[in-house]
């Protein structure tokens, strides 16, 4: 799952990829049929070459990635069959993409400049606020710490703001009972950089979650961007 989060966030949304529709696969349909279907419909197989040429050409590229049944068509700028086949599509920069509790989105950072964003969707965020809240008179700090250490997200810089201002929360709230505070290395800071997807013949990374249908450890190098970057 993380590596799903990363490669849609900093390897699709953080190189020009805004345009997106998002689905699930029933039941009764078998994934990899539809993976194969749709990979032919929107040429989502591309080779990196065959992408650049069609970049130059001023035609849009799409990339489709899964994770189980969820998955994501993506597309950047330019003409492309995708925006007639799919007219509901939603731009990041202005719907963020909602998935197992992260929104991913693409928005102006802290420098002003315009970055990929992973943050905990708010509702999710409300909901973790609201328990930790309500715990934090009544258990130790090693209780809480272990509380913190369980928060399953991983801490982009987005996250790593919203963790840090829950923990001011958590700890105005003990405060005020007279109790200990929780130190900030109860909090996981630093991310996990994980190779998400293995490669294609073709050379492009697509749809298939990590261990489903495929070996356990991915065959292809994700790009430099998204092993070094953090989204803001």
């Amino acid at each position: 799952m993380e590596g799903f989060v990363q490669q849609l966030a900093l390897s699709y949304v953080g190189h020009g990829y805004w345009f997106y529709v998002t689905g699930v696969i029933p039941e009764r349909k078998d994934p990899r049929r539809v993976d194969e279907k749709l990979l032919e419909q929107y040429d989502a197989g591309l080779s990196k070459w065959a992408r650049a040429r069609r970049k130059r050409a001023g035609l849009s590229n799409v990339h489709y990635i899964r994770h189980g049944r969820f998955f994501v068509l993506i597309a950047s700028r330019g003409e492309q069959r995708f925006f007639q086949d799919e007219p509901n599509h939603k731009d990041v920069r202005r719907d963020s993409i909602r998935f197992n509790g992260y929104s991913i989105g693409y928005h102006r950072g802290v420098d002003r400049r315009w970055h990929p964003s992973v943050r905990i969707h708010p509702d999710e965020y409300r909901k973790l606020k609201a328990y930790m809240l309500n715990i934090a008179p009544h258990r130790s700090v090693e209780k809480l710490i272990g509380e913190f250490r369980r928060i399953r997200f991983e801490p982009y810089a987005p996250v790593r703001r919203q963790l840090l201002n829950l923990l001011r929360a958590v700890n105005r709230l003990r405060d005020s009972a007279g109790f200990e505070p929780v130190p900030v290395s109860a909090l996981r800071l630093r991310r996990r950089v994980v190779r998400p997807f293995e490669e294609s013949n073709s050379g492009s990374r697509f749809g298939t979650e990590v261990g489903y249908g495929h070996p356990k450890v991915p065959l292809g190098a994700i790009s430099r961007t998204a092993e070094t970057a953090g989204a803001q």
